[in-house]
Parts: structure tokens; C-alpha cells; sequence
């Protein structure tokens, strides 16, 4: 019995044994799972730990060594931990990549540009905008001038996938040692950086970049890639985009460097602000070393000869930065200007251009411009607004107005920062005596009713009125009554009695009366339509009373000069305009140009032109002085009846320049009287102001 126990332990000690887990080379045995499963599922699972056993021999520490050896990895163990990590990291950046899209909208920066106006000349005046920045296309970049930036920057961009691989390891070299990364970027990435992220040079932006560079890479031509990169990087003295900065240090377009200068610009990409040769002799040396380096690159990759290279020994010496062109002095009121007739004269949203971009050229002439504001300035050093009140709050308005429609100059202050309100627009001065041609030329055309029932009759220069002064005004009833139960009377300046004058005297001598008596028999309705025919705005009048034939519209200069240029044209009327041009990246605008109209015939337009011409040129004229800028000038001067504002308008065939006078109170932006202005006995009549700003500027603006 005691063999058998002994006989039966030793069965159970086999079976234990067989039933006991395999055992892996290296390792411990592998035990089943703690958890329940089905029969299914377990046999399932161990068969896989069999194989795996079977295969996969994780021997380490590695069995029959010793010593360091039993701890070193075999050439398998380190070939599949690097299989493994490869695995890892290509599952980890295809998921980056997946998850990396490309941005619709680009940064505010790497977008808004700024605009710039022009001179009539095609100089440029000034620039607006948030940021100094023109977008030119590729074609207009010289090749030379291309491959100097590639060859400063990007080689091998024509053929690479958008990236760099050496730059990316850089980049996590970086990381891993001080956890900034920077260089090695393509032409690609630095667009993207510029266009869409952020200037932080850590190693989570710098994945994104390289991401959305291959993206970019296959969605973009080379050529558009390239053309924006150019048009968005710095390139110091304030500049982004390579149009800026040609003009910035070069003075000219980028579609005139050379090979030399732009390899100047593609130096300054490595940190404009280390590379700008005025800024030290330090700048000066690292410029110059990486010019030199650029020129030498382009010979290295077949881009530049050596024989072109040769020719380049002297350093392109960049101009001293240049003055900012801002809104100073009357510039910021043709800016304006320009930009009013651009919003009401284009489909361009005030939001789109705003984005910038948009190149204005405009009408206005800069040696008048600046001849007026000076002929401005000198009628100003008569005024001492410290000692004498009736020379405070006085504003000046100005321009000139070519046959054709264009505004050649214009003076809407004394300075655009120091005074915001364009006096050469403003709307609030009334014209006086300065409208009668308007009333003689609506006379002239359209006939008076002397009679309610009768027939209209036509006058001519030689019709005779009533030239004495405080004469009734009269309709086909009777003398005309005022609310007030008065009737009234026209007065003439210095009260002064004429007797029987022609209409044309009257309007050469500025006799009032005649003309003040001529409206009302022609019809104040029909005055105002020959005004606007002539150039007036609807806007500009009041109340159709018998004064409204001495002024009471209140134009502008800008109208006036305009309107007084219908005369000057032969009857024909051109609506001013400022803006000759409007481009965006080589784009074209079209301008909706204002129809030029026949306002009256040619005979009715030289008799109106005859009139104003014998009141400069005749001894008995009104306005004598304005003689010495030419056998050919004609003009009024005019004060409206309360002596709250005073004109000269005058013109020649090529130019017609109106000149207003007024003092506004800051407050209440009510019209205060001229009569002490200039102080007592400094004039006779405060029209002789508009007259002396007016005669100094044609006579410099006919010489230019």
C-alpha cells in the first residue's frame, strides 16, 4: 500500500509538472490571465503566447554572457528598438500632419498693405495704411534679382518638397539642448511662418511650419510661393515686401535693380536690422561680407556669370533712409480728396480698401500745390490773431481747376494735423457777388418774363438797368414786399448810384443792383439751373429770395473753380475730378468719369468770359490788380451782403483758380464778419485778400 501512495504522488508530481507553463528563454514562465473568459477566447490567447515564445526571444539580460556584455543589447534587440521608435515617431508626425490644416485667412500683416498716391507727375506723394508694404507680381521682379534671394536663402527651391530635413534636426537639436530652434528653414517655411503663424521660434511652431509647407508645397505653384514670399518679408526701415524696400533704399522700382542690389536686399533677409550698411560700420562689414557671399553663390549655382560678376566690385551704397511721406502740410488734404472721389467713383467697399494695396494717382500738380500754400501763407503773415481779434478763426480755401475737370492744386488749411476740415471742400461760405456771372449767364441764355402773361424776352450785354443804389427789386406785379411787410432794395458796395448801366458794365464795374433786379426777372429757379449746369452742386442753395442772385449758395472753392472754368471752355462743362488712376497689384480699376455737358452755347459762355475779362483788364474793372498775371486772365471778385465771407475767382484758358475767405467760430461754427480783419485802414475792401493770394499764385503756377 505504502508503493502505491508513493506510486500516486509521484503521477501527481508528473502531472503537476506538464501542466506547468512553458518557460521563456531569458525570462520567467508566462501566466494565463487573471480574468474569466470563454473557452473560445482563452484558447485564442494561447496560442498566441505560444507563438510568441516561440518567436520572439527577449533575451535580455542576455543569457551566456557576462559581465558589461550580459547588459549590451544584441544587433536584433537594437535593430527592432529602432524599427520601433521609427514606427512611433512616423504614426506621431503622420498624425501632426493629418491634424495641420492651412489657415483660410492669412495674418492681418501678411495682408494689409498700404496705399500710395501718386503726383501728377507719377512721383509718389505720400502712403497710408497700417503697414509699408506693395504687392508687385513675380514677372516684375528681375530674375537676377529673384535668384539672389534664392540663392541667399533657398537654393534648392525649385526642387525641394517645401522643407528642410537638416533644418528640422537643427531645429530639434535645439529643442532637446535650450528649447529654441532657429535657421534652416526653406523659402516655403519662412512664407508660412510669415503668412500664417507666429515669430516664436520654439519647436511645436516649427513642426507646424514644416507641415504647412508640405501642404503648401503641393498645393502652390514655385512661382506663387516665391511672389509672396517676396511680397511679405522684412526687409527693414520699416518695409515688407521687396517693392517697399527697392524704393526704400534704392529710390527706385524693383523692376530696375540689378543683380548687385538685389543681392543688397537678399542680405538684409538674414536680420535687416544687423545688415542696413547707414546704421554703423559694424552693419557696414557684415553687409558687405554677405553681399559679397550672395554674388559668389549665384556664380556657384550657374545663376550669374563670371564675367557679370566681375562688373560688381563696388558695393551698391543704399540711400539714406528717407523721410516718412505723411499727411503733413496740405498733403493729407489731397489724400483725402483723392480718397473721396475714389469711394464715390469706384465699387470699392471702404473695408477693401482699407486692406490697402491700391495705388492713386492722382491730378494733383506739386509746384502749384506749392505755390499756392505759399501765396496762402504770406496773405496769413498780415494777420496777428495774439493782438487783434477780428484776425482770429480765419480760414482760407483754394483751388485750381484745369478746363478738362482736373484739380490741379488746392489749400484746405494751414495743415492737415493741425487742422482736420478741408476748407477747399467746405460747404459753408457763402458765395456773393463772386455768383452773378452765373445769374448774367442764365440772363444771357434763357430770356427774362417782364410781363406774367407775356411772352419771354431775350437780353443781350447791352440790355440797360437800373444801377442805382437801394433801387426796389420788382416782379411783373409790383415791387417785392419782405415777410416783414418792407420792400426790398439792393444795395451796392459803398452805396454808390450808376444810373443806367449796361448788364455788361454792371457786371465789370460789380455793380449790384442790375443784377439783384436781372434774377428776378429771369426766375430764380432758372439762376439756380444754369448754376448747376455750370458746375454748382444741388446742395449749395438756400432759399430762392431775391438776394439769392447775390449769393447766398454756399459752393465750394473747388465748385466755384470749376464752375468759373465753364466759361473759360467755350459753354462746355467738365465735373472736377482728382484721381487720374487706381491700380492693385498690377490691376486695373475702372473710374467712373462724370460726362462732360454743354451748360451754354459758345456764344453765351464768350459774352459771360468777355464780361469777367473786362472786369480784370479794363481801368474801370472791379478787378484791376489781377492784371499782372497775364493779357488773358479774366475773374470776379465777390462779398457776400452781410461781409461775412470774401472771393476772388479768376481763370485763364488753361487754369481756373477760385480763393475764399471767411473767419468760423470754433464753437459754433457760425460765420463771423471780415470787417475788422487785418486790422483799420489795412485794406479798403477785405476782398482784396482772395485777390492777393490769387494774383501771387497764377502769376508763379503760369511760369511752371
Amino acid at each position: 500500500m505504502q508503493g502505491s501512495s508513493d506510486n500516486n504522488a509521484a503521477g501527481k508530481h508528473r502531472k503537476h509538472r506538464r501542466a506547468a507553463p512553458p518557460k521563456v528563454r531569458g525570462g520567467g514562465p508566462v501566466f494565463p490571465g487573471r480574468r474569466r473568459r470563454s473557452a473560445a477566447s482563452g484558447r485564442g490567447l494561447m496560442r498566441v503566447r505560444r507563438w510568441m515564445a516561440g518567436r520572439v526571444r527577449l533575451d535580455y539580460p542576455r543569457a551566456g554572457r557576462r559581465g558589461v556584455l550580459r547588459w549590451l543589447p544584441s544587433w536584433r534587440q537594437t535593430s527592432l528598438l529602432f524599427l520601433f521608435c521609427v514606427g512611433i515617431l512616423t504614426g506621431l508626425l503622420s498624425f501632426l500632419y493629418l491634424r495641420t490644416d492651412i489657415p483660410e485667412d492669412l495674418n492681418d500683416f501678411a495682408t494689409q498693405q498700404d496705399n500710395v498716391y501718386y503726383w501728377a507727375d507719377g512721383s509718389e506723394m505720400a502712403r497710408t495704411g497700417p503697414v509699408n508694404r506693395q504687392e508687385v507680381p513675380l514677372g516684375k521682379v528681375p530674375e537676377k534679382v529673384q535668384w539672389a534671394v534664392l540663392a541667399a536663402e533657398n537654393a534648392s527651391f525649385y526642387s525641394d518638397s517645401g522643407v528642410s530635413p537638416s533644418g528640422l534636426m537643427r531645429a530639434v537639436t535645439r529643442m532637446v539642448t535650450g528649447g529654441e530652434t532657429q535657421g534652416g528653414s526653406t523659402i516655403t517655411q519662412q512664407y508660412v511662418k510669415n503668412a500664417y503663424l507666429n515669430q516664436r521660434q520654439t519647436f511645436s511652431r516649427k513642426l507646424t511650419e514644416m507641415f504647412m509647407a508640405i501642404k503648401l508645397d503641393d498645393r502652390m505653384s514655385k512661382q506663387e510661393i516665391l511672389q509672396r514670399y517676396l511680397n511679405t518679408s522684412w526687409f527693414g526701415r520699416g518695409t515688407y515686401g521687396i517693392q517697399r524696400a527697392a524704393y526704400a533704399y534704392y529710390g527706385k522700382d524693383v523692376s530696375e535693380l540689378n543683380a548687385s542690389e538685389g543681392a543688397m536686399l537678399a542680405a538684409l533677409l538674414k536680420g535687416a536690422g544687423s545688415f542696413d550698411p547707414t546704421l554703423g560700420e559694424e552693419n557696414r562689414q557684415r553687409v558687405t561680407e554677405r553681399w559679397e557671399w550672395v554674388l559668389d553663390r549665384m556664380v556657384d549655382i550657374g545663376k550669374l556669370s563670371r564675367e557679370e560678376r566681375a562688373k560688381y566690385t563696388k558695393f551698391p551704397e543704399p540711400k539714406a533712409p528717407p523721410k516718412p511721406a505723411g499727411l503733413t502740410g496740405q498733403v493729407g488734404y489731397l489724400v483725402e480728396t483723392a480718397r473721396a472721389y475714389v469711394s464715390s467713383h469706384t465699387d470699392i467697399s471702404d473695408a477693401d480698401f482699407d486692406l490697402g494695396g491700391y495705388q492713386i494717382h492722382t491730378t494733383f500738380e506739386k509746384p502749384k500745390v506749392t505755390a499756392l500754400a505759399k501765396s496762402v501763407k504770406k496773405a496769413r503773415a498780415s494777420f496777428d490773431p495774439d493782438e487783434r481779434r477780428g484776425d482770429r478763426h480765419v480760414r482760407i480755401g483754394a483751388a485750381s481747376v484745369a478746363p478738362d475737370g482736373r484739380i490741379a492744386a488746392l489749400y484746405g488749411g494751414p495743415g492737415y494735423l493741425e487742422q482736420g476740415f478741408n476748407d477747399a471742400n467746405a460747404s459753408n461760405v457763402p458765395a456773393g457777388t463772386a455768383f452773378t456771372p452765373f445769374v448774367y449767364a442764365a440772363g444771357l441764355r434763357d430770356g427774362v418774363l417782364l410781363d406774367r402773361e407775356g411772352p419771354r424776352k431775350p437780353v443781350t450785354p447791352t440790355s440797360l438797368y437800373d444801377g442805382n443804389n437801394k433801387v426796389a427789386v420788382r416782379t411783373p406785379e409790383g415791387p417785392y414786399w419782405d415777410r416783414s411787410g418792407k420792400i426790398v432794395r439792393a444795395n451796392n458796395e459803398g452805396d454808390q448810384s450808376y444810373g443806367q448801366v449796361s448788364l455788361r458794365q454792371a457786371l465789370v464795374q460789380s455793380i449790384n443792383t442790375p443784377m439783384m433786379q436781372l434774377g428776378m426777372d429771369v426766375g430764380l429757379d432758372r439762376v439756380r439751373r444754369a448754376s448747376i449746369d455750370a458746375g454748382m452742386l444741388p446742395s449749395s442753395f438756400g432759399a430762392r429770395v431775391p438776394a439769392f442772385s447775390l449769393g447766398t449758395a454756399t459752393p465750394s472753392s473747388i465748385r466755384m473753380a470749376s464752375a468759373y472754368g465753364t466759361f473759360a471752355a467755350q459753354g462746355m462743362h467738365a465735373p472736377p475730378y482728382s484721381v487720374t488712376g487706381l491700380t492693385r497689384n498690377g490691376d486695373k480699376f475702372q473710374l467712373r468719369r462724370d460726362a462732360t455737358k454743354r451748360a451754354f452755347s459758345a456764344t453765351v459762355a464768350n459774352q459771360v468770359d468777355d464780361a469777367l475779362r473786362g472786369a480784370v483788364q479794363s481801368e474801370s474793372g472791379s478787378a484791376r490788380a489781377a492784371r499782372v498775371a497775364g493779357p488773358e486772365v479774366a475773374g470776379k471778385r465777390g462779398m457776400s451782403q452781410d461781409d461775412t465771407s470774401a472771393w476772388f475767382i479768376g481763370y485763364t484758358k488753361k487754369l481756373s483758380t477760385a480763393v475764399s475767405l471767411s473767419r468760423v467760430d470754433p464753437k459754433t461754427q457760425e460765420l463771423l464778419p471780415l470787417e475788422d480783419l487785418g486790422g483799420a485802414g489795412a485794406v479798403s475792401s477785405v476782398d482784396e485778400y482772395p485777390l492777393s493770394i490769387w494774383t501771387r499764385y497764377m502769376t508763379a503756377a503760369g511760369r511752371k
